[in-house]
């Protein structure tokens, strides 16, 4: 058993505080029962003959006390019965009342009990001896002592400094400290309320009124819970405190399993799971000692008290935020059906989704490996035809600046959108707590969150201002879907099928003109996930707003689609989307376009042989032709490249970390 004990100043400190309440809390209860009672004091006994029954001939009377330090009777009476049922019954009485030599006892005796020492000397002779069974439940006890001497019980008293606020025998009987499974301790168990509520009266009396007071008190219902159920047994600490309030909803999950497991999936859960305690616990909402059913009209969650319990956090609730439902569970559909057909629609999506290009990118990585390793593909194109030769060592501007600059906003904003974001969203993963903490805490992390998310709204919109600008200025010439235009038509999905049928080699490769389908979908699909997930982000950042027009489930609805469709959208950028740019046979490990803005002619023609042929048949292809980038130029969209690939490929095992994870706990 590993013992973390803190330093030997505090075990010193409890120590006193025993020495200081005397046997068992009696002060000189033994030497002063002696002279309470001479008539009835037995014959001097020695040492070697202080066995229980000895012990037992006067303290096994009924109603044997004995004035107490204060002068008041104080009972000394021990039930022979019930203390050899009980843990410390094989026990001789002399081996913990050791300053106890002889009968009677001698005047000023300390007759002190050290349930520390006494624990600890025990444990190691067990280890010395090698008793394994008996080294290993005495070091439960010595582990909950550990616990116990960091509690807030054994700090020393405000109004005395001798002795701690709470000892080991003020809780314990120490007689009758009986196994666990036993009937006793099924007894004692339920009589946890009014051990705590000789120091926690008032406590002690809200708690009787409650649902869980009158199923013990009343009910004898073992399986409700008592203050240790939610206070912890030898931990207990201030409640006021973060570590407190964190154990609490934990411990709460021990009955209510469900609600917790639900309740984690909130954002309110998120961040205790984080480790911070900032956000609603169940107690904040559900009350503590005095808590009711919720069809209760003292409760803090019935519909009529709603409101107000929101309002403790959210002081401009309205009557809408009422709705949100905190521990809408989306397998519950008799429950919550708006909540479970969301989370079913985005599941059915998803898994279509990665079918079908998961399917797509292992079956072109198949085909142009082969082809690779075959040298077909270069054999294929002629790169210099006919009046071609003017365009060797030139390259095709295919991005202009402003392009550029936005899509590394764009990679940059939403790169630190999945650290903030998924750290909270997969708060329960193992590297979750640690990214947290290093960006400062939740509430840092939700203003990185916020920040990055307005600069990539203000990328998007700038990117719809630039489309509506362009379609006024081309307004009757340009052809929205041409060519040119990134709009889905008919002709891309005659490209998908001929693709399909070049991954069976059951045809030639197809070629494409300015806009391929994946790179379509590259833009369309990421242009309706910022679209929901943007609103959906509003919508949670300004709750009560939100609220105050709309009911507060759609929040809970909100919630999943901000949620899924991210992971959504990080799963498909960091696999599909990499692949179809960077990790495919023939562009591995980098494509430069996006950072140059330009690509080799005999790249262009390759890939996008009918646009080439379009220029080329104008005359506008040289107009388009630029100098290669400077090798500076080359060099630093290398670095920036692989830094966002390496960045995007980490932020991907998060998640799946975190996603297989949470699929597992679910």
């Amino acid at each position: 058993m590993r013992r973390r004990w803190g330093n030997s100043a505090r075990r010193a400190a409890l120590a006193v505080c025993l020495a200081a309440t005397g046997t068992l809390g009696h002060g000189n209860a033994g030497a002063q029962a002696n002279a309470a009672k001479p008539e009835a004091a037995p014959p001097p006994v020695s040492a070697p003959d202080l066995s229980n029954q000895t012990c037992l001939g006067c303290h096994g009377k009924d109603g044997f006390a004995a004035p107490g330090a204060d002068g008041k009777p104080r009972a000394l009476h021990v039930v022979q019965e019930r203390f050899g049922r009980s843990v410390h019954g094989k026990r001789n009485c002399v081996e913990c009342h050791a300053d106890i030599t002889e009968i009677p006892h001698k005047p000023g005796v300390a007759h002190t009990v050290n349930c520390v020492n006494c624990h600890d000397s025990l444990w190691k002779k067990a280890k010395a001896d090698n008793t394994t069974n008996d080294h290993a439940r005495l070091g439960v006890v010595v582990e909950q002592i550990d616990h116990y001497m960091k509690s807030v019980h054994a700090r020393a008293r405000r109004d005395d400094q001798s002795r701690a606020n709470a000892i080991c025998y003020d809780c314990h009987a120490p007689h009758y400290v009986f196994a666990k499974g036993s009937p006793e301790r099924a007894e004692w168990h339920l009589s946890v309320p009014d051990v705590c509520g000789r120091c926690h009266a008032s406590e002690r009396a809200e708690y009787a009124k409650s649902v869980h007071g009158k199923a013990t008190l009343q009910g004898k219902n073992g399986a409700a819970a008592v203050c240790s159920d939610c206070h912890t047994t030898h931990d207990v600490a201030d409640p006021s405190k973060d570590d407190a309030r964190l154990t609490i909803t934990k411990n709460c999950g021990g009955c209510h399993a469900e609600s917790l497991k639900s309740y984690v999936g909130t954002y309110h859960g998120q961040v205790n799971t984080l480790g911070y305690a900032y956000t609603a616990k169940c107690f904040d909402c559900h009350g503590s000692h005095g808590i009711q059913r919720v069809s209760d009209a003292s409760s803090g969650v019935h519909p009529a008290n709603r409101l107000q319990t929101c309002r403790k956090c959210h002081a401009n609730a309205t009557a809408g935020l009422t709705s949100f439902e905190p521990h809408g569970a989306p397998h519950n559909f008799a429950r919550y059906p708006a909540i479970w057909l969301a989370s079913k629609f985005l599941l059915v999506m998803i898994a279509g989704t990665f079918v079908f290009f998961w399917s797509h990118t292992a079956l072109w990585f198949y085909r142009e490996y082969q082809e690779r390793k075959a040298r077909i593909a270069r054999l294929q194109v002629r790169t210099a035809g006919p009046g071609e030769a003017r365009f060797q060592g030139k390259q095709y501007q295919r991005f202009p600046v402003a392009w550029r600059m936005a899509h590394l906003l764009f990679a940059l904003s939403l790169m630190m959108l999945v650290l903030t974001g998924m750290s909270v969203l997969y708060a329960g993963a193992p590297w979750a707590q640690a990214i947290i903490h290093a960006l400062g805490g939740p509430k840092v992390a939700a203003v990185i969150h916020r920040t990055f998310a307005v600069l990539f709204l203000v990328v998007f919109v700038g990117h719809l201002v630039h489309l509506v600008i362009h379609a006024a200025q081309r307004r009757g010439s340009f052809d929205w879907f041409g060519p040119d235009s990134l709009a889905p038509r008919a002709q891309d999905l005659r490209d998908i099928l001929a693709m399909f049928r070049w991954f069976v080699g059951r045809g030639p490769r197809p070629v494409f003109d300015r806009w391929t389908y994946w790179q379509k979908f590259d833009y369309w699909a990421p242009f309706s996930v910022v679209l929901i997930v943007s609103a959906c982000g509003l919508m949670l950042w300004a709750a009560t707003k939100t609220t105050a027009f709309l009911p507060g489930w759609v929040l809970n609805i909100a919630t999943i689609f901000h949620g899924e469709m991210a992971t959504l959208a990080v799963l498909f950028l960091f696999t599909v989307h990499f692949f179809n740019n960077h990790f495919r046979p023939d562009k591995f490990p980098l494509e430069l376009v996006m950072f140059t803005g330009s690509m080799p002619i005999e790249t262009f023609k390759r890939e996008h042989r009918a646009e080439y042929n379009r220029l080329v048949a104008s005359g506008e292809l040289e107009k388009r032709l630029v100098e290669a980038p400077s090798a500076p130029m080359t060099l630093a969209s290398k670095v920036l490249g692989f830094v966002l690939i390496a960045f995007g490929l980490i932020l991907l095992v998060l998640v799946l970390v975190g996603l297989i994870g949470g699929l597992k706990a679910g």
